[in-house]
């Protein structure tokens, strides 16, 4: 029994997981799209699904809905296994597709109205759910506008009214920022985080910072194969096994170089200098072991070089997806 004062967390993590994925497999012909690989999603959480092109993303998501059939493995949405009950899933997940599927000549009040009775509403219920997502989307402005009328970024959030219509417990939202302009991703970022209170979420997308910005833990694919789970701290390495460093000394480039050389840093970038003056040098390295950052700052003081800066750095995601694309390339 859960404490009486027991925390979301501590709440979400004694339900069962509203995804459960084991030993998923999935072949076209010769070619291995997915090789085994298991997650779960707990109740509240926001996951962010990526990878890089041809990881196996889009093919899991397909099976994940039931668009896809797996070649072998299990999927389970809310209890209910995917393969065995398709339509019992479907009621469970609302979807925003990458390509946003829409009705361009339909009026959105008339599109969501149509896509309510396709989730076998009737009634009142109909214009009730209707009510609540135009509310919760914010398509007040554009509820009498016909679809094709409207910006790219009302038409994405038609998309995601009509993924909420039937009030699921797992929205599935593949790369919902996709086309928008800076103001409106700002906005449908700040709609998911709001969502994300009420609901699960899985998010892929390729604009990195949008996973970092949204997503409290990362499945990362790589041909096939789940290569990362967890959160973000962790996935990014904010430990000091290898950590990336910006430092900025009163010194010459070259003296710089040499000073990394000597406390065993590898030098990654050059970087525009953070005080005004001469004779300054700034650059982000990369140091082994958790004593890196004081190697900089002793070889540094030997020098007799003062040290205006020294602080560690998150890993960005980027980092991540560039070390997968090297080890694909030796």
């Amino acid at each position: 029994m859960l404490p009486k004062h027991a925390g979301v967390a501590e709440v979400a993590a004694a339900q069962p997981p509203v995804v459960r994925v084991a030993g998923l497999k999935k072949s076209y012909g010769k070619v291995e799209a997915l090789r085994g690989i298991d997650f779960e999603v707990n109740q509240g959480s926001v996951l962010g699904f990526l990878g890089p092109n041809g990881a196996g993303k889009t093919t899991a998501i397909k099976i994940l809905t039931g668009y896809l059939a797996a070649s072998a493995g299990r999927v389970e949405v809310c209890g209910v296994d995917v393969a065995e009950e398709p339509l019992e899933v479907k009621r469970h997940i609302g979807y925003l597709a990458e390509n946003n599927p829409l009705y361009l000549d339909m009026r959105v009040a008339d599109f969501l109205h149509f896509a309510a009775r396709a989730f076998f509403l009737t009634g009142r219920q109909v214009q009730q759910v209707v009510d609540r997502a135009v509310c919760c989307t914010g398509l007040e402005e554009v509820y009498r506008r016909p679809i094709g009328h409207c910006s790219k970024g009302f038409r994405q959030r038609v998309g995601l009214a009509q993924a909420l219509l039937h009030d699921p417990q797992l929205l599935i939202l593949d790369e919902p920022t996709n086309g928008l302009d800076p103001l409106q991703v700002v906005e449908m970022r700040a709609l998911i985080r709001e969502l994300g209170r009420q609901k699960t979420i899985i998010i892929t997308s390729h604009v990195l910072p949008e996973i970092e910005a949204l997503a409290d833990r990362v499945v990362l694919l790589h041909e096939g194969r789940k290569v990362a789970d967890g959160p973000l701290g962790g996935i990014l390495g904010q430990d000091l096994a290898h950590c990336l460093v910006r430092v900025c000394l009163r010194c010459k480039p070259e003296q710089l170089r040499t000073v990394a050389e000597e406390a065993n840093a590898v030098w990654l970038e050059e970087r525009p200098q953070p005080f005004a003056g001469d004779d300054l040098a700034a650059a982000t390295l990369e140091v082994a072991g958790a004593d890196g950052l004081s190697r900089i700052a002793t070889v540094a003081a030997q020098a007799g070089y003062p040290l205006l800066e020294l602080a560690p750095q998150t890993r960005s995601l980027e980092y991540l997806f560039q070390n997968l694309k090297q080890g694909e390339e030796k």
